[in-house]
């Protein structure tokens, strides 16, 4: 069965997180992904946070699977012209280097369209146009700017960063979108275009509610937010659900950092619910009756809630909760995910098998089609394919082969 993308081919020029993790997807759903690595060091991510001594680290293999490796060093001008040459046959180009590397290299936008009009040129950078389009950013400081630190923690604690990558992956997987619409319209048009991503837009985009809120909070108070008062911007608001219906984390048995559920509480699942906790004089009582009511002591009423799930453990407060169709969901550590049946059944928790480290584990592709189904494949060494690549792009032999890896161009 074909893929969703054979025949796209991408020249690959990122590195850390946000474009590999775009570059990865392309590769899951069929792409032929070139991944484009410095001679003797490739990706800095190879090295880093390293588990096993001279092996690529688990930061490296599990954002480059199913992808080749070429090295190539574009300061030469053989490098230069073997990237040209990819250019022109490629159908897509991304990179996420910092403000104007690329052009410095020689290959401006302009050039690139002129070497081949219908690439679809992907640049992922930390900010837009404005007084920032020059400044470095990296996950954290995407946060800082996207709204996301301001509006995660407690409200009389620090700003926070969330622990999911909302500014390097996030960015990514809006990158796979801009990048799968320019491909499409080449359809139509014949042409490549420009795609360009910033990591606080992205961030930005992810927190739309929170902006929401800010135009909301003009007319008064946040009711739905726990907070006690409000200031001119929106408030952090710990464990708040940021929707219609108030929701929180509750503590459960038997105590560890981990044994929370988070319970959301609808109108109409209340009084069902006091009746399960056997508190049923709380479904008429004036204080708790309605929803107008509880929100303004949403403490005591979460606290009554935890005084429950404290005498059961997080998945028998699931299991009870979803019979009574009150929406939510126990707090999943990194081990049980790594751990569950479910997810490894369906091809979100992978094993991979990896020449020099062995069989690790890796986030399989969110993104499900009937008819392309992705085989995660191991991440390549560095440099794994140039002799390969080089032979098809190029039609060079192993005597030219050889002769670059001598000269350093590969």
């Amino acid at each position: 069965m074909g893929k969703a993308l054979d025949g796209i081919r991408v020249v690959d020029m990122t590195h850390v997180q946000s474009g590999p993790t775009c570059t990865q997807i392309l590769a899951w759903l069929g792409a032929d992904v070139i991944k484009i690595e410095l001679p003797g060091r490739g990706d800095i991510t190879r090295g880093q946070l390293r588990d096993v001594p001279g092996v690529d680290s688990l930061y490296f293999t599990m954002l480059n699977c199913n992808k080749r490796s070429i090295t190539l060093n574009m300061k030469s001008e053989q490098g230069k012209a073997i990237f040209t040459r990819l250019l022109e046959q490629g159908d897509v180009v991304v990179e996420n280097f910092g403000p104007g590397v690329l052009d410095r290299q020689g290959f401006p936008w302009e050039t690139i369209r002129r070497i081949n009009p219908r690439i679809v040129y992907a640049s992922i950078k930390g900010f837009g146009p404005g007084p920032f389009v020059d400044f470095k950013a990296y996950e954290s400081i995407a946060q800082a700017m996207g709204g996301s630190m301001s509006t995660t923690g407690l409200e009389d604690g620090p700003p926070l960063c969330t622990g999911s990558q909302i500014g390097d992956s996030g960015t990514g997987i809006h990158a796979v979108a801009g990048i799968l619409a320019a491909l499409f319209q080449r359809e139509h048009t014949g042409k490549g275009q420009r795609v360009e991503l910033a990591m606080q837009d992205a961030v930005l985009n992810l927190c739309r509610v929170k902006l929401r809120d800010q135009q909301r909070l003009a007319h008064g108070p946040l009711s739905e937010y726990p907070n006690k008062t409000f200031g001119a911007a929106v408030p952090r608001s710990g464990n708040a659900s940021g929707g219609g219906q108030p929701g929180w984390a509750v503590r459960c048995k038997p105590g560890g950092p981990n044994d929370y559920i988070y319970v959301i509480v609808q109108p109409q699942v209340w009084a069902p619910l006091v009746k399960l906790m056997g508190r049923p004089e709380l479904i008429d009582h004036p204080q708790w009756a309605t929803p107008e009511a509880r929100v303004t002591h949403l403490d005591e009423m979460f606290a009554t809630i935890e005084a429950w799930t404290l005498t059961h453990t997080k998945h028998e407060v699931m299991a009870r909760l979803n019979e009574i169709d009150v929406p939510c969901g126990p707090i999943l550590d990194m081990g049980e995910l790594l751990r569950d049946e479910s997810l490894r059944a369906r091809n979100m928790v992978v094993p991979v098998e990896h020449p020099k480290r062995g069989v690790f584990y890796t986030v399989g592709c969110p993104l499900n089609l009937s008819d392309s189904p992705v085989e995660v494949k191991t991440s390549p060494l560095l440099g794994e394919h140039t002799a390969e690549v080089l032979k098809e792009v190029m039609g060079y032999g192993p005597k030219e082969i050889e002769a670059l890896r001598k000269e350093g161009v590969v």
